[in-house]
């Protein structure tokens, strides 16, 4: 088909003027609240099809689909760019030629066909254009939220630029703030699903500022406010960790999780300690066999100071505990019996019960606990060290790991 030098084709009406089309445009623009640039070349193609039968050229498509993708970068729903598509369509079948004063209703009705037929073109690839650049626009996301993710928990990035960056995710690093961990303690939990959920439920529940969720290393990394902000109030007795948890309980995520969440700190590297923290109580509560699902870091603190001098520990497990290890069967028996009695606040008949043997059988074993290292549970000085080293030996999983041999 001949065309012009200026892109309309050759033999239309002055009815369908750019102009006109341009009208047309402006008009279901305003209607769907979308910017009419967004149609593009899209009007001239059903006026042509309408006019003339022709269907759109693949490289005419191709401009749809890039009109697609500019849509999506603007923020403009797929729902109301297709709404704009078949506004324009409606508003131009009403004013062409070829329906207005044909009197032939066979000419009108190929021309409906046409024009039908483009419309199908133009808003699948539209839709498709759309899509795609949403897509790449997540994957954009995800890697910026990413990286930045990892340089605001590894503490060393530039606090510039960090505070700079953090913007875009509506988070104040000049405000402080808790990082919880939910880490899967079975094979069944979906760290995406659960961040996904996880994410729905802070952001219904506090909203959508001061609040990051991501996933790192295998974990549901969840950053909110803290320091009594109002936004995030909780009731009382209840903390981020606790929260989270229901929130999994209530959503149905499937799997076990445990939760742990550091304290509130002030500022960019405040994040990276309150991660520290959480990540450190996770750590613990694994290595020492906690069997709850919401670990406190707070609850860990004697572990964490513990654990800063490990040769300091080993000398004391060594020192008051390694002479256990003459009894028979080793030195479990007698560790065990020494755990549940501290658990048990010192309580002799509540440690039996819990060990499921006599209290004579407790008594027993302190004493022998006492004959073979020196410390005795009765003596308040004694009876610390021993409660420190039982302490330390579950930190270094002494004695099924041996200790380091003596430099």
């Amino acid at each position: 088909m001949t065309r012009s030098t200026g892109g309309v084709p050759a033999g239309r009406p002055a009815a369908a003027s750019d102009d006109w089309l341009a009208s047309v445009g402006a008009s279901a623009a305003a209607a769907v609240k979308a910017p009419a640039e967004l149609l593009g070349e899209y009007l001239p193609l059903l006026a042509d099809a309408a006019i003339n039968g022709r269907r759109p050229d693949s490289f005419e498509l191709d401009a749809v689909r890039e009109l697609g993708r500019r849509a999506a970068a603007q923020g403009v729903g797929a729902r109301r760019a297709v709404d704009l598509y078949l506004s324009a369509a409606w508003r131009l079948w009403r004013q062409l030629p070829v329906v207005v004063r044909s009197s032939d209703p066979e000419k009108v009705r190929r021309s409906a066909e046409a024009v039908l037929r483009v419309l199908d073109d133009a808003v699948g690839v539209l839709v498709d254009g759309h899509q795609s650049e949403r897509r790449e626009m997540i994957r954009r996301e995800e890697s910026l939220r990413a990286e930045f993710v990892d340089d605001l928990l590894r503490g060393d990035a530039d606090v510039s630029r960090l505070v700079e960056r953090a913007e875009p995710f509506g988070i104040d690093l000049g405000k402080p703030h808790h990082v919880a961990l939910v880490a899967p303690r079975d094979g069944t939990g979906a760290v995406d699903r659960a961040a996904i959920a996880l994410e729905r439920a802070v952001v219904d529940r506090f909203g959508d500022r001061e609040v990051l969720v991501a996933t790192k290393d295998g974990r549901v990394v969840i950053v909110v406010p803290g320091g009594g902000a109002p936004a995030f109030a909780l009731p009382r007795g209840v903390d981020v960790s606790e929260a989270l948890q229901q929130e999994l309980h209530r959503r149905e995520i499937a799997g076990r999780w445990r939760l742990a969440a550091g304290r509130a700190f002030p500022g960019a590297y405040g994040v990276a300690r309150s991660y520290e923290e959480a990540l450190e109580a996770l750590t613990l509560a694994d290595r020492l066999g906690f069997d709850t699902d919401v670990v406190h870091a707070r609850d860990l603190l004697v572990y964490r100071v513990l654990g800063r001098d490990q040769a300091a520990i080993v000398d004391l497990v060594r020192d008051v505990l390694a002479p256990l290890e003459q009894v028979r069967g080793g030195a479990e028996v007698l560790l065990e019996t020494l755990r549940a009695y501290f658990d048990a606040g010192e309580v002799a008949t509540e440690a039996a019960r819990r060990l499921h043997v006599s209290v004579r059988t407790v008594t027993y074993r302190l004493a022998r606990v006492a004959q073979l290292t020196g410390y005795s549970v009765a003596q308040p000085d004694q009876r610390f060290a021993l409660q420190t080293a039982v302490l330390g030996a579950r930190l270094l999983e002494w004695p099924a790991v041996p200790l380091p041999a003596e430099p």
